[in-house]
């Protein structure tokens, strides 16, 4: 019985069946190179199916070796930095310990500062991308018909702002706002830029344009309603307010303005509602913390310890929830904690100076002021951001995170 060879297509030697190199030339053995009817220069001549297939065939399996190849590299490639990637964590994990041993680091500490660190550039990177989407959005929406100008403009105002020049690159975008008044996404990303810095006055006059033509959309009804809110128009921000809930659902930012805007008008009730309904969709230190001013106010001063006790449940360091502790507990003739809690705020002496004598006939709800809430009117300017640092950063906070969602579920 004969042996079935494998014929080198280059020096025509015999190899074993089986072989993936030629034995004597070293070529790659494959079934056909080139069809029999390619070696001859006629133009005439043809070629059979049979031929097609087997070049068809010889490329792929060509092909799929140099697949292969380049797999098998990529794997190693990858099983190598994995390795090393394992000794360096070693490596870290073992000083990391031999500094917590000697005092000095903090592992716990360490490792919150590395979770956050990784968490911020997780974020840069998704915000980088979010306004690459929407420089070619914005770009996209143009009609007029200096174009060149426009995307000069736009281009050289987020290069700025991606290599860390936010005022050159606002001021590049606010020229291009000028070319294009009808240009929504450009309006509202510079209102939210100076919303997110706290020029509401400016962040007003863009997002009120970028509402004209977008009227329906949440992120804009929801920050032209805060800006509105801190500017003093509270008729226009609680329809605005109100507009964003109806159109995105809940949000903290959204029932906490409206809240406050019912406090202003002591409309108590309501703003008890809405502070519910804020603490419901985000329940956070600064939820608890306003929902307790409020019940402070009230005299319902159980209910108001119940959520500033889990306000510091939630962040230990949170000052401002002393503090209310400590005006109930002086309220209730407990001076010995009300000055614990005092200590506790850092304060080292306290001035009564909250609780009103209530005369006949008067709400017992406006006998006191909780320090949440010492604006006189709905009329007043920084309303919503003034006065606690804190609930204004986390009141923006919530509010840009709820565009940015709300951009991502468009998408």
């Amino acid at each position: 019985m004969s042996q079935v060879a494998h014929y080198c297509q280059k020096c025509l030697a015999a190899n074993p069946l089986g072989q993936e190199f030629c034995a004597r030339c070293g070529t790659r053995l494959m079934i056909i190179v080139e069809p029999p009817a390619a070696r001859y220069e006629s133009a005439e001549s043809s070629t059979s199916n049979e031929e097609h297939l087997l070049e068809r065939i010889s490329a792929l399996e060509n092909r799929l070796a140099r697949l292969s190849e380049k797999l098998e590299r990529g794997l190693d490639l990858l099983l190598r930095q994995a390795q090393n990637a394992h000794f360096d964590r070693a490596l870290v994990k073992a000083l990391v310990s031999l500094l917590t041993d000697d005092g000095l680091v903090q592992s716990d500490r360490l490792e919150r500062l590395w979770i956050d660190r990784c968490q911020k550039d997780a974020e840069e990177q998704q915000e980088s991308e979010r306004r690459e989407e929407l420089r070619l959005k914005i770009l996209a929406n143009y009609t007029g018909h200096e174009r060149a100008a426009f995307e000069q403009c736009i281009n050289e105002g987020f290069l700025f702002i991606d290599d860390e020049q936010l005022g050159r690159g606002i001021r590049s975008l606010r020229r291009a706002a000028e070319m294009a008044p009808d240009n929504g996404p450009l309006l509202y990303f510079v209102g939210e830029h100076f919303f997110k810095t706290g020029k509401t006055h400016r962040a007003q006059n863009y997002l009120a344009r970028a509402y004209e033509i977008s009227p329906e959309d949440r992120r804009i009804s929801l920050l032209l309603g805060l800006t509105c809110a801190d500017e003093g128009e509270a008729e226009r921000a609680k329809d605005l307010l109100n507009s964003a809930t109806r159109l995105g659902g809940s949000s903290f930012a959204a029932h906490y303005g409206l809240g406050r805007l019912f406090v202003a008008e002591e409309k108590w009730r309501k703003a008890l509602q809405e502070f519910k309904l804020a603490l419901a969709s985000k329940a956070s230190p600064e939820a608890h913390y306003a929902l307790g001013c409020l019940y402070y106010q009230l005299f319902r001063d159980a209910l108001a310890t119940r959520h500033l006790r889990k306000a510091l449940e939630l962040d230990g360091r949170y000052g401002e929830a002393f503090y209310v502790l400590g005006l109930i507990s002086e309220r209730a003739g407990q001076k010995k904690i009300a000055a614990e809690y005092f200590e506790k705020a850092g304060l080292r002496a306290f001035t009564r100076n909250t609780t009103v004598a209530r005369g006949k006939g008067q709400n017992s709800a406006a006998a006191v002021v909780a320090p949440l809430f010492r604006s006189s009117s709905a009329k007043s300017r920084r309303l919503i951001t003034g006065g606690d640092r804190r609930l204004a950063e986390a009141l923006r906070q919530d509010a840009l995170s709820e565009c940015n969602s709300a951009d991502v579920d468009g998408r």
